[in-house]
């Protein structure tokens, strides 16, 4: 019954189809890139018995008599299945079945959210939740434990410990009970890498970066069977989206045996690329090696994520020079020079890729350097990975070039931070920020995601996003800095072929090609001719891994995967 539950949490709805046959989708407008990056148009794909790509076929081609099945894309547009380069498995699922503050306007508005969470589930020891942003609430400032403490607030909470992390995992925020039970003091010090914010001599109920462990380790850890509920919200989510693979950046030893469990059970959907959260989890997850492929290349953990700084929202992004905002900070570096090349070496020694938060330009330049260094030690194909990449000193752009630097980016990070960055560094100081193109020219590759949930997983917004620097709201006019836009085959390829590269999993998966997994998914929108806007409002009607559909869109009058 357990397995047939999850099953049904990212059913295959409406297809029929045997799990793997000889089969044709035709009547599509099909869409990949080759090996060089063009743009190869089809109608039609053969599958074959072992999931993998036989032929694509154009109008002119006549298609084999013997078919197992055959399904009529009814003209929609096929495109590889999408990756994304960066994103959370477990925090998707997670957020999705907990608190989510991520649309709240207002402090007022998460202080109602809050309330009403509270009141509908009185039986939880803790309230917990994430998503808040006190830039998009225009607050000018961070909440406080003072702002948990309504009227309505204490009537639902009872007096229950709240834990809410911000939006983009970098700061949490926690009520004077949490305190109470982490024995959280005015005489606590700040632990390495992080910050207590500090309030008329008080923790304010803020946490930044290291020092959320201070309240994180109170919160209860969810048991196997809730995992797995978060792991199918998760895929269904992902999957509905046209995400069929993704780079989970942060693996735990519970998040793979959560994945191993799916995997091993059969409702393992999509792929997981996984990157282990930091060298122990490497090592208990792995060993001495980076893990083989597994569920039919549906699985494999072959790097580990490590972090050098905070986040731009937090101020705790390491700049060069002090914040414009707040000139007394300069944000911070979580790891020392040696530690950060030990850590590295440690890595690369065993043949693990290293996946290097760094969003600050003292960051990045710190990152860049370490590779450099070891690049004569470590030679081969080694792709060091770069993750975020927001902010780079313009002297610094070259460099991202050499040594086969992966910039593993999230275009809607643009378009949310843009406003919060002239803030945070001042008109002068943005030539180095989000900056794509600067970077493809430079001779850099570039892999896009969306950090979900951290952002919304959709990457039709992503693709929109990459080659017009506007917003949902078409704002600013024109694009923020413009000349960084990229093209729209640049733009497929960082959700496609530049994803797979990054993760060393080209050849396998990232175009339609023969040999390889037939990972596609068919939408209502050609993104290389559609606006932006259309682009934006993609809907997708199916998502197939290896030759079979694990989502189909719901319809009236008819079963739903959602």
């Amino acid at each position: 019954m357990r397995k047939l539950f999850f099953t049904a949490l990212v059913a295959l709805c409406g297809l029929n189809t045997p799990a793997y046959a000889d089969g044709l989708i035709d009547n599509v407008n099909g869409i990949t890139l080759d090996e060089e990056g063009k743009v190869v148009r089809f109608t039609g794909l053969l599958v074959a018995k072992d999931g993998k790509v036989t032929q694509l076929l154009t109008r002119k081609d006549k298609p084999p008599k013997q078919l197992d099945f055959r399904t009529d894309g009814k003209g929609m547009t096929m495109l590889p299945g999408l990756i994304d380069a960066h994103g959370h498995v477990m925090g998707t699922g997670f957020q999705a079945l907990t608190l989510d503050l991520s649309e709240t306007g207002s402090l007022e508005e998460a202080q109602a959210a809050i309330a009403a969470y509270a009141a509908q589930y009185p039986e939880r020891r803790w309230i917990i939740g994430r998503g808040w942003n006190q830039e998009k609430w225009d607050l000018g400032r961070f909440p406080n434990a003072g702002d948990l403490e309504t009227d309505a607030i204490k009537a639902a909470a009872g007096g229950r410990p709240i834990w809410l992390e911000r939006v983009d995992g970098h700061a949490g925020w926690a009520n004077f009970s949490a305190m109470a039970l982490a024995k959280v003091t005015s005489k606590t010090p700040s632990p390495s890498g992080g910050k207590i914010i500090i309030l008329a001599g008080e923790p304010s109920g803020i946490f930044v970066d290291a020092a959320a462990d201070l309240i994180q380790k109170f919160v209860p850890v969810p048991k196997p069977a809730e995992r797995n509920i978060a792991l199918a919200k998760a895929q269904q989510i992902l999957l509905s989206q046209g995400i069929t693979a993704i780079a989970d950046m942060g693996t735990t030893m519970e998040d793979w045996q959560s994945y191993r469990r799916a995997g091993d059970d059969g409702w393992l959907h999509m792929r997981i690329f996984s990157y282990a959260g930091g060298i122990d989890n490497m090592v208990a997850i792995a060993g001495p090696r980076p893990t083989p492929w597994l569920y039919e290349d549906r699985l494999r953990l072959g790097g580990v994520k490590l972090y050098l700084d905070g986040a731009l929202g937090s101020r705790g992004a390491a700049l060069k020079a002090p914040y414009s905002d707040a000139p007394k900070e300069k944000g911070l570096l979580f790891l020392a020079s040696a530690e950060l090349r030990n850590l590295m070496v440690r890595a690369a020694m065993d043949g693990f890729q290293p996946a290097v938060h760094a969003i600050g330009d003292a960051a990045n330049a710190e990152v860049i350097d370490a590779i450099e260094e070891l690049s004569d030690t470590f030679a081969g194909d080694r792709r060091w990975r770069i993750e975020h990449v927001q902010i780079v000193d313009p002297a610094d752009l070259p460099r991202l070039g050499r040594h086969g630097i992966i910039s593993s980016m999230q275009p809607v990070h643009q378009t949310s931070d843009r406003l919060m960055a002239e803030a945070r560094l001042g008109a002068g100081r943005l030539d180095g920020a989000y900056a794509w193109q600067s970077i493809l020219k430079a001779g850099g590759k570039l892999a896009f995601g969306s950090d979900v949930p951290v952002e919304s997983a959709n990457p039709f917004a992503g693709i929109a996003a990459a080659i017009t620097r506007e917003d949902a709201k078409g704002e600013p006019f024109g694009g923020w800095r413009p000349q960084e836009r990229v093209s729209r085959e640049q733009a497929l390829a960082g959700f496609t072929t530049g994803a797979a590269y990054a993760a060393f999993a080209e050849g396998k998966v990232g175009r339609l090609a023969p040999g390889y997994r037939a990972d596609f998914i068919l939408v209502d929108t050609d993104p290389l001719l559609a606006s932006p806007g259309d682009i934006r409002k993609t809907i997708v009607e199916e998502s197939w891994v290896g030759g079979r559909p694990v989502y189909k869109r719901s319809k009236p009058g008819r079963h739903s995967c959602q």
